[in-house]
């Protein structure tokens, strides 16, 4: 069997700090949603969450979850009407 040569790829640092941005009022929206989130997470307070992201330029519609076994299939089920929700609102 020809063994293959592999090839060494030279790896790229990452900026000192990064740059810091100002959030416009629907950026800062979402950051403090999700860390409200975060904050009722680390104090145990939540055994379920589901989110639904839509891109920037309003083309991509994803969703995550992470949840208990026996809340799978009502988190699925409205993240999938919110999902069509969202697509039917941006029509």
């Amino acid at each position: 069997m020809k063994r293959e040569r592999t090839k060494t790829s030279s790896v790229v640092p990452f900026p000192a700090s990064i740059a810091p941005t100002v959030a416009d009022e629907d950026t800062a929206s979402i950051i403090a949603v999700l860390q409200d989130q975060l904050a009722l997470a680390r104090e145990g307070r939540l055994r379920s969450v589901a989110v639904v992201s839509v891109s920037a330029d309003g083309e991509a519609i994803g969703t995550q979850w992470s949840c208990k076994s026996g809340d799978i299939s009502s988190l699925i089920g409205k993240l999938t009407v919110l999902a069509h929700d969202l697509m039917a609102a941006r029509k």
